[in-house]
């Protein structure tokens, strides 16, 4: 379902290619640049940039990645001989114009609008940081939290229905994605 259009680059740097899943979306408009991996039935929604030229980003299975955001990496350093690799796991939601930097989110984590997610951060699974909030480095959202503000911190634990809601709108992503692909290639 890649999008192979003109308005697409998906660019070589360093020696290293992204390597892209036949099934996944990327929108008219995205830039993705580098040692990028993005899995099964993922979506990188319009205008989105993925630079990966110092250390790598993973995006996992059925993960979106919505219009306007960012996400880059830190490459080695000292007393972080390995830097700041951005990986992202399976089920995630990412929100529109989040910024992700060297940070790690678990599958079914979530991050609202406008957020970012600073290096060596961490966002278990079923976890939630909200819309324009900043989780600073080194901070970690433990599964089922809920994390506000800036700099974030602890609001409260989530509810079940705050996780299924997570799921219903991971699965509204890969129906959407397919339905924007259809579109597209129809243009």
């Amino acid at each position: 379902m890649t999008n192979p259009r003109a308005d697409v680059s998906i660019i070589t740097l360093n020696g290293k290619s992204p390597q892209i899943h036949d099934s996944a979306f990327i929108a008219p408009g995205c830039r993705v640049i580098g040692d990028v991996t993005i899995g099964a039935e993922a979506s990188i929604w319009y205008n989105c940039v993925i630079r990966a030229e110092v250390n790598r980003v993973v995006i996992g299975a059925r993960t979106n990645i919505q219009d306007g955001s960012s996400i880059h990496c830190d490459g080695p350093m000292p007393g972080v001989e390995d830097g700041f690799p951005t990986i992202i796991g399976d089920d995630v939601l990412v929100g529109h114009n989040v910024m992700l930097h060297g940070c790690i989110l678990h599958d079914r984590a979530f991050v609202g609008l406008s957020a970012t997610v600073m290096n060596g951060a961490v966002i278990e699974g079923d976890a939630m940081l909200a819309a324009g909030a900043m989780l600073t480095q080194g901070k970690r959202i433990e599964t089922r939290q809920l994390w506000a503000g800036s700099p974030a911190r602890f609001v409260r634990e989530l509810d079940d229905a705050a996780i299924m809601g997570m799921r219903v709108g991971v699965a509204h992503y890969v129906l959407n994605a397919r339905a924007h692909a259809a579109a597209i290639s129809e243009a």
